[in-house]
């Protein structure tokens, strides 16, 4: 497993999916699978930076895993903002055209739509949010 810890600032981002495309360039990603998972971790990250410490300093945690018998990448967010799991709202109603829509919860939306599994749980004071993705 790998981990990087970092600050939970917008400005970050290229860090992360630096630090994510590395690991999956390594595990033998396809590129499509790559750009899926890509925009999944910067949706996450993007929330935890702008959202988990309502304006005030922290970390977040990422961690790297691969699992080797089925093919799967597991990439786990740890923050110790305040507690918040995004799979509880429901999904938006995307018959609807935009204006009628209410704001919010798309991104979420297209993470559970591209990835194998998301998990969430709070846990010992921390949001931890699990991708899992079959990359080949």
């Amino acid at each position: 497993m790998s981990v990087l810890k970092i600050d939970a600032q917008v400005q970050k981002l290229d860090e992360v999916l630096g630090f994510v495309d590395e690991q999956l360039e390594q595990a033998g990603a396809s590129m499509k699978v790559q750009m899926q998972i890509d925009v999944a971790v910067e949706e996450i990250f993007v929330n935890i930076a702008s959202y988990a410490y309502e304006g005030k300093d922290g970390q977040a945690e990422i961690r790297f895993d691969f699992r080797a018998e089925d093919s799967t990448a597991v990439i786990t967010f740890i923050d110790q903002g305040t507690p918040f799991d995004p799979l509880a709202k429901e999904d938006p109603d995307t018959g609807l055209s935009a204006e009628e829509r209410q704001i919010g919860g798309l991104g979420i939306f297209i993470v559970k739509k591209s990835m194998d599994k998301v998990l969430y749980k709070y846990e010992d004071g921390c949001n931890i949010l699990t991708l899992e993705k079959v990359i080949t």
